[in-house]
């Protein structure tokens, strides 16, 4: 009986000679793939950076347009060279009762007559109140300036910003609110210099008033809110009332911004120019620029 060899073939391998061939056709082949692949793939990364900051620039215009669309009539003012935006934003407004309403309507918001001495200054407002009607948002609240017929520089006894015992004043702070009664804080509207009283008998409501800052030293475009109506165009961050408490960001690489106001003569508005540039110039996305412009109601 004859013995039968295992002619079964063993498994091989591939030679080193093999392996440095598959080597470099691989590297021939990714290297000509990679020719063509890597202008799709840059493209598409600079053209995603670039849509990032035209998302920012244009998320900052569109906030910036809605507070100036918002902003108190003739309260948008602008310094430092055009790098400081400033207004008070409204939340709502009204009608108040006033000394030409007939008798026994409730109380009138006069420029004639003080309030009797001891008792708290108040009006009430005519029709239904701003949070009934307008949703909880845009209700009077404790701490919210009352401003009636601002003319801003115009008239200084009618400028929201100049208020003092020299000047005159147009504002007054809201202390409480029952129904359609408010309550002032003070009562400025019959002292000397007296400011003038609204032709249609309407007021404003100011929460806040609000900076833009743009800061080319850090590429920053911030948004503060929450102080003191001051006098002075506020004009330097890191000092009150611009401090890190009150600021919101807007925008980073920020290579060049600027503001300016317009008051357009005879159709009571203002046009705000809003030019904002993103980017950096040696970059792929290079520098991206916003140009806008916004009308401001001034019709007090």
């Amino acid at each position: 009986m004859k013995n039968f060899l295992d002619t079964r073939r063993r498994p091989r391998g591939f030679t080193l000679i093999e392996m440095v061939i598959v080597i470099v056709i691989t590297g021939i082949i990714g290297a000509m793939v990679a020719v063509f692949i890597r202008v799709p793939v840059q493209g598409y990364i600079d053209t995603t950076a670039r849509a990032a900051l035209a998302d920012t620039a244009d998320t900052a215009a569109r906030r910036l347009t809605r507070d100036v669309r918002l902003a108190l009539p003739n309260s948008v003012r602008v310094t430092g060279g055009g790098q400081f935006l400033e207004l008070l934003l409204t939340k709502t407004g009204g009608r108040y009762l006033s000394d030409s309403d007939p008798a026994g309507l409730g109380n009138v918001l006069s420029f004639e007559t003080p309030p009797a001495a001891g008792v708290p200054a108040s009006f009430t407002v005519v029709g239904a109140m701003p949070a009934n009607a307008l949703g909880a948002r845009q209700a009077i609240s404790v701490g919210d300036q009352i401003v009636v017929y601002n003319l801003g520089g115009a008239y200084t006894p009618n400028d929201a910003y100049f208020c003092s015992a020299a000047n005159g004043c147009n504002r007054a702070p809201v202390t409480g609110v029952a129904g359609r009664v408010v309550t002032l804080g003070s009562y400025p509207f019959t002292t000397a210099p007296a400011p003038l009283p609204s032709p249609s008998n309407r007021f404003q409501v100011v929460s806040t008033p609000v900076t833009y800052a743009c800061n080319l030293a850090t590429g920053t475009l911030t948004r503060y809110d929450g102080y003191v109506i001051q006098a002075a165009q506020p004009a330097v961050e890191g000092t009150a009332p611009l401090v890190a408490a009150n600021g919101a960001l807007l925008a980073r690489q920020v290579t060049a911004c600027a503001f300016s106001y317009t008051v357009l003569a005879n159709v009571q508005r203002g046009l705000v120019n809003i030019s904002l540039s993103l980017g950096a110039a040696n970059s792929n996305t290079g520098v991206l620029r916003l140009v806008q412009q916004v009308q401001a109601r001034n019709t007090p």
